[in-house]
């Protein structure tokens, strides 16, 4: 069992950097110049609505939209309509949500200024199959890619050239208006046009390039959606298209800003911070026995950073999906972290998703320390096993070692802190 004190200070790191990306705070120093005409807001992602409320609160002008979140995502707002819809699978809640941000957006003139306020998952929060395609065929695609193991960057662009809405193509549907987004960033890199797979954010990928990225994964394709990227039709518009040259696109919100927040609280607690990257992509498990092994060389021979210090990281891993356990990727990293640091004392870690919710499950993430692996093994539970069955979830359950938040209003993606030695003050 993690130290009470350990805990809270991994838990505040996670909070200065959920803090951090605070809608508020990200919101009041990228608002766009007034428009002559009308100001229209839309957004998607499981942070919209709360980025809608803190826009309201910061616009001193009438406004009036319509933004897509989760279920269980909502925050009351007074001139924008918030909808619910499913993730991480889309539903017909989604289907009529993508329509109403159409409408919304239609019958604008040159002179209206549209608010994209575009977060995390939303490209699961709006499905608009084009013709001749279904939401079931979108369902299926969706969950296809989700067990592929492939980087958002891959499934994102494949999902640009079988929807409606995606790609860029909101935006254009917003012409003449001038369309602002502002992003909260939860992809590696930083790419506005892969978040929530750009609906106001148009992309260079083509389709070679996807059938290239389809080709070096295997990944396998609902037949529907192989024949309709096969056809060549209704392929995403160009960056360079004139529909988009009044645009601007800002990134309010970053998995780097936050890991900053968090490695300054460190320091001000007396515990050396560094950061890895906030662009770390792999399988989880992979990336789990990485920093596993840089927190053991740390543990026993202080290089390449010395004792105390909080070791930092954000990014986006993927599962590929093995068994039918429960779980998501920062519990699936831990595990594997857990496992690979079994016995090594001086070591304590944080893994969860910024947005408070890992997976399908109801928790952020999870703890880990170095009897992770034998209280596991004394409930019976071999971790390795539960590893091999993407079953993390009922592992760490079965310890009472789960990081449960609710949902935070942000998603600045996955957080992870590991923490190696002992905090100033304690023998």
């Amino acid at each position: 069992m993690i130290e009470f004190r350990k805990r809270e200070f991994l838990s505040g790191l996670f909070k200065a950097a959920v803090l951090r990306a605070d809608p508020r705070r990200a919101l009041k120093d990228a608002l766009p110049l007034k428009p002559k005409g009308r100001t229209v807001v839309i957004g998607a992602g499981k942070g919209a609505a709360q980025l809608a409320a803190a826009f309201e609160d910061l616009w001193d002008e009438p406004l009036t939209g319509t933004v897509v979140t989760r279920y269980g995502y909502a925050a009351p707002c007074k001139s924008i309509r918030v909808i619910e819809a499913s993730h991480p699978v889309p539903d017909r809640a989604g289907l009529a949500a993508s329509q109403a941000l159409f409408d919304t957006v239609s019958g604008l003139t040159a002179d209206d200024l549209v608010v994209a306020l575009i977060c995390g998952g939303g490209s699961a929060l709006l499905p608009a199959p084009p013709q001749g395609l279904s939401l079931e065929d979108e369902q299926e695609l969706n969950q296809v890619l989700l067990a592929s193991g492939a980087p958002i960057g891959v499934m994102n662009a494949i999902r640009k050239h079988a929807s409606r809405i995606k790609g860029g193509r909101l935006a254009a549907a917003a012409w003449p208006a001038r369309v602002v987004s502002l992003v909260v960033s939860d992809v590696p890199g930083d790419q506005a046009c892969q978040v929530a797979s750009g609906p106001t954010v148009p992309d260079a990928v083509t389709l070679a390039e996807v059938q290239a990225m389809l080709a070096a994964r295997n990944i396998k394709l609902p037949e529907s959606i192989r024949k309709h990227l096969e056809s060549g039709k209704d392929l995403p518009p160009r960056p360079d298209d004139a529909v988009f040259a009044r645009n601007e696109t800002r990134i309010i919100a970053s998995a780097g800003l936050s890991l900053e927040a968090a490695a300054d609280m460190a320091r001000s607690a007396g515990v050396e911070a560094v950061i890895l990257s906030d662009s770390i992509e792999g399988e989880a498990r992979d990336v789990g026995l990485v920093h596993a092994a840089i927190a053991r060389e740390v543990a026993s021979r202080d290089r390449p950073f010395a004792k105390p210090v909080v070791i930092l990281s954000g990014g986006e891993t993927t599962v590929t999906l093995r068994g039918k356990g429960r779980g998501g990727r920062n519990t699936e990293f831990l595990l594997s972290f857990a496992s690979a640091t079994d016995g090594i004392e001086g070591i304590a870690a944080l893994a969860a998703d910024t947005d408070g919710i890992d997976g399908s499950e109801d928790n952020a993430g999870a703890f880990a320390g170095p009897d992770t692996a034998s209280q596991l093994r004394a409930k019976g539970i071999d971790p390795l096993a539960s590893l091999a069955a993407n079953d993390a979830w009922t592992a760490f359950n079965a310890i009472d070692d789960l990081f449960v938040t609710g949902p935070t209003g942000t998603n600045v993606n996955d957080f992870r802190a590991i923490l190696v030695g002992e905090l100033p003050g304690q023998a």
